[in-house]
């Protein structure tokens, strides 16, 4: 994420280290970037509702749910899948009266904007079975923006909130009541963050240029990688989840083969090992923003 996103900024840093049970409510504008930005923040695990069609394979919904995702089915994914979601509200609830976080995304749909979208009926019903359990868990209300959807060197503002909500959920319209005031101040949280103008001095300009030099370096792998990623994901919101992924796992056996090729040529061992750790670092001052 460091070298991916150039910078996430945070408010309300403290909220952070909330312990207990946490219900996370937020909106959904970048796929599944979204649930690693916001849950590599927090200093603790956190589970996330994710769509049920990602789970259609068993060998799938082993590794998800290794990654604590919990399948959560929409109408556009079939009726035949419905009842399947009282076990995403099931485990929610179980998770909550366990002290654990979950995240979800209220929206129940991901567009690749920065405007808040009209909310579904998910949120409601977790927090209204986790009450019914005797558990009242902390909310956080987590706006999240970003100043572009299309890869490398983006800057993310994320806006947390403690939410006080004392009421007990029971009617339709205590569902309808919450979902407004979840709504009012979730779009204030929702703030797009600006590329900043930065004046390099002379030594910073040094940095940039050899910067570009190295992102340009590993044009052979990262510029073919991007081209299939956009071409597997042409008309969805999946094009930067499927590039954090595809790089996450992918780079490290591009610097091995860096590694290998400078070992080859009988380069001093921590020269290599300097190098390897400056290409990331230094590539991401000069990525685009």
């Amino acid at each position: 994420m460091y070298i991916f996103c150039k910078k996430v900024y945070i408010q309300n840093k403290n909220l952070l280290n909330t312990k207990g049970p946490l219900l996370i409510i937020a909106n959904h504008p970048n796929s599944f970037l979204d649930a690693v930005i916001i849950g590599a923040q927090y200093r603790r695990r956190v589970y996330f509702l994710a769509r049920g069609d990602v789970f259609t394979k068993k060998h799938h919904r082993f590794f998800l749910g290794l990654l604590n995702m919990i399948p959560v089915y929409r109408l556009r994914e079939g009726r035949e899948f419905l009842n399947l979601n009282e076990y995403a509200f099931k485990a929610s609830k179980q998770l909550l009266a366990k002290g654990e976080a979950v995240l979800i995304f209220i929206e129940g749909i991901c567009l690749n904007t920065n405007t808040l979208q009209p909310f579904k009926k998910g949120t409601t019903r977790i927090l209204q079975g986790a009450q019914e359990l005797g558990v009242h868990p902390n909310i956080h209300i987590v706006g999240i923006a970003y100043n572009h959807f299309h890869g490398v060197g983006k800057y993310v503002n994320l806006v947390l909130t403690q939410f006080t909500y004392s009421k007990i959920i029971i009617t339709a319209k205590d569902r309808v009541d919450f979902n407004n005031e979840v709504f009012s101040l979730l779009n204030t949280n929702i703030i797009p963050p600006s590329s900043p103008q930065i004046k390099y001095k002379w030594a910073q300009k040094i940095i940039f240029l050899i910067g570009r030099t190295f992102y340009y370096l590993q044009a052979p792998y990262y510029f073919p990688l991007r081209q299939l990623v956009a071409r597997l994901t042409k008309n969805t919101v999946f094009y930067d989840s499927v590039l954090f992924a595809a790089l996450l796992f992918t780079y490290p056996l591009f610097l091995l083969i860096i590694f290998l090729l400078l070992y080859q040529i009988t380069l001093p061992l921590p020269i290599i090992l300097i190098t390897l750790v400056s290409i990331p670092i230094i590539t991401r001052f000069a990525s685009k923003s």
